[in-house]
């Protein structure tokens, strides 16, 4: 009879536990510079197709109720003094630092939101092989603070689809962390880096030897 009702309890345990098992959370990496570097895929990369038009951006953003589409969504978040929002997500007054170049700008209209990795060298570095949804997903991705960054017009369009090798933020303070947000987004995105690229951010880790990068996969 003890046995019958142990076997009892069990199968009433068993009833109570969930069919599917959760699925696990993506896990969050923190680690030196130079072995995020060394995590990179190394690719010949391709342009060859590219469209930028294959990226849809600006969508509604996080909050399609706020009326804000994600451009004016990394502004607000991105303010250090907020500004106000009119109708339409118009967005009048607040302040925000331009890390690249290290300047202070007062007029949303004189921000671009760059995308850390542009979009074309996603492209070269695995993004032609995604779907449209996913291409959309990276184009505005607010998943991560470091994908999206509210810079001058400027220094956006001097960078312009350049990765490191090429080009790095006139403000040379800036660099160890502008390599590890660059590396950072590639490893969310799993994105590989060709070998002139991977070599120039070994050069930037060599010089920035307390320098991390935290990242996240994307769902």
């Amino acid at each position: 009879m003890f046995t019958a009702a142990l076997r009892c309890f069990a199968a009433a345990c068993l009833a109570l536990l969930p069919l599917t098992a959760p699925a696990p959370a993506h896990a969050v990496e923190t680690l030196p510079l130079a072995e995020a570097v060394i995590r990179l895929p190394v690719e010949a990369e391709s342009r060859d197709g590219y469209d930028r038009d294959a990226f849809r951006h600006w969508n509604t953003g996080d909050d399609p109720s706020d009326g804000c589409n994600t451009r004016a969504e990394v502004l607000l978040d991105e303010a250090v003094e907020p500004p106000t929002v009119g109708p339409r997500c118009r967005l009048s007054g607040g302040r925000w630092w331009s890390y690249y170049d290290q300047v202070w700008v007062t007029s949303a209209s004189g921000l671009d939101i760059d995308h850390m990795v542009p979009l074309a060298e996603s492209w070269d570095s695995g993004a032609s092989a995604w779907t449209a949804q996913r291409r959309e997903a990276y184009a505005n991705d607010q998943g991560a603070a470091t994908s999206l960054v509210a810079v001058t017009a400027r220094s956006n369009r001097s960078k312009a689809d350049q990765d490191p090798a090429q080009w790095l933020p006139l403000a040379a303070e800036v660099h160890c962390r502008y390599a590890a947000e660059w590396v950072g987004t590639k490893l969310r995105w799993s994105l590989a880096a060709d070998e002139t690229e991977v070599a120039a951010l070994r050069e930037t880790a060599a010089e920035c030897p307390n320098q991390t990068v935290t990242y996240e996969p994307a769902a």
